[in-house]
């Protein structure tokens, strides 16, 4: 079984902003999948099917993204799952160029609220996680205004593109495990 959570926050409002991306890989994979976000469980939209021959349930908190941590942790024991092994966070990164993606095993929160959340509320830094390169803020802009901006033009046109890889990644990850998806996915 694997809990793959994508963060964002919910609502309109923030539909297509980069601290949503989490969210739209998501659909992008359960799309692919035939799988639809109709469960509504710990505060969260809730998709469950079969990929790759595993059992997942594909999962958008609706707890606003500093809140995240709340629906992860209520999710980790309705499925009985050990996040070491079984869980998937996929989120926005600053530090990273746009498009870029990193998957890790374990490690701290950084600076993203949302897994500040998560790892208060778990307990632990020991889970995996892809991480998805937004880029940093231009000049001086304020780094909360701009991960709730909008993409540019240039990145919404690439945008396809890198949901696609998103969801390619959380396959293998799936379906080969963590390690060999470190080795495709991260860069050298």
């Amino acid at each position: 079984m694997w809990l793959i959570v994508g963060l964002g926050n919910p609502g309109e409002r923030y539909a297509r902003t980069r601290h949503n991306i989490g969210f739209e890989g998501l659909d992008t994979l359960a799309r692919r999948h035939g799988l639809e976000f109709r469960g509504k469980r710990a505060n969260s939209l809730i998709a469950e099917g079969m990929i790759s021959g595993q059992r997942v349930a594909l999962v958008k908190p609706q707890t606003y993204m500093n809140l995240s941590g709340q629906a992860v942790s209520a999710l980790r024991g309705w499925y009985k799952i050990d996040p070491a092994r079984e869980l998937l966070v996929v989120y926005d990164d600053l530090d990273l160029p746009f498009a870029k993606l990193r998957l890790r095993e374990r490690g701290s929160a950084g600076t993203h609220n949302g897994m500040r959340s998560i790892v208060q509320q778990l307990g632990t830094t020991e889970f995996p996680r892809l991480r998805i390169g937004i880029g940093q803020p231009p000049g001086k802009m304020d780094a909360a205004a701009y991960v709730l901006a909008r993409f540019s033009k240039e990145e919404e046109a690439e945008l396809p593109m890198l949901l696609d890889t998103i969801a390619d990644a959380v396959e293998l990850v799936i379906r080969a495990g963590l390690t060999v998806a470190m080795n495709t996915y991260n860069p050298a």
